[in-house]
């Protein structure tokens, strides 16, 4: 049975336990829709789907991000780089990869993966941060206070769950627009899957990536 984490919780990722070959990292919401009446409804503009995006900065021993991809001038791109989003969605290594990118949220399971082989990822990583955040969410007037039901989850090759972190939004988050969900990290031979939960204001991820730059 899956292990259901609290924020600042963690769980170690046992090898003996798990098949950490493939470990998916599935995140799923969805958005509270208010109850209008039939004049409401009329007159009233109908919300804009909620487009959640699921991100993951690669970090090395330094708690740094270590490549941003550069262009030949040196500007920093994120292509073929340490950060995995919608525009670079496969990590040059092969080793984690976001399936795609799901605009709407609709739908059971899983809205967006991020799928990780741990065994293959290269030693100078020592940790994995998954962020999500809410595309255009200021200019919508959209924010997590709607977001219900959200959750990350780990899943392991043979499709066993090892542990879920959930999060339902209230009015207390309708400034937020990005939220820094969980953390996978090396803890000596093993991996550790934490659960964060830490809001942000903004509702652009490189905002966030700021942090570890």
């Amino acid at each position: 049975m899956a292990v259901s984490l609290k924020k600042g919780q963690g769980i170690s990722l046992r090898k003996d336990e798990f098949d950490l070959s493939s470990v998916t990292i599935g995140l799923g919401w969805d958005v509270a829709t208010e109850s209008r009446g039939l004049l409401k409804s009329l007159f009233t503009k109908k919300e804009e789907d909620y487009d959640l995006d699921a991100i993951a900065f690669l970090l090395g021993k330094d708690g740094k991000v270590q490549d941003l991809g550069r262009d030949r001038a040196g500007n920093a791109t994120l292509e073929n780089s340490d950060v995995i989003f919608f525009n670079n969605l496969r990590h040059p290594s092969g080793a984690i990869w976001l399936t795609g990118d799901n605009r709407t949220g609709d739908g059971d399971g899983d809205d967006e993966q991020i799928i990780v082989r741990l065994n293959d990822l290269h030693a100078r990583y020592e940790s994995i941060i998954f962020v999500v955040s809410i595309y255009q969410g200021k200019e919508k007037g959209q924010s997590f206070g709607k977001v219900s039901n959200a959750f990350i989850r780990a899943v392991d090759a043979r499709g066993k769950e090892i542990c879920r972190y959930n999060i339902s939004g209230d009015a207390s988050y309708s400034q937020y627009r990005s939220m820094t969900f969980a953390q996978v990290s090396r803890q000596g031979g093993a991996w550790e899957f934490r659960a964060i939960g830490t809001p942000h204001e903004t509702d652009r991820f490189v905002d966030v990536l700021k942090n570890y730059i």
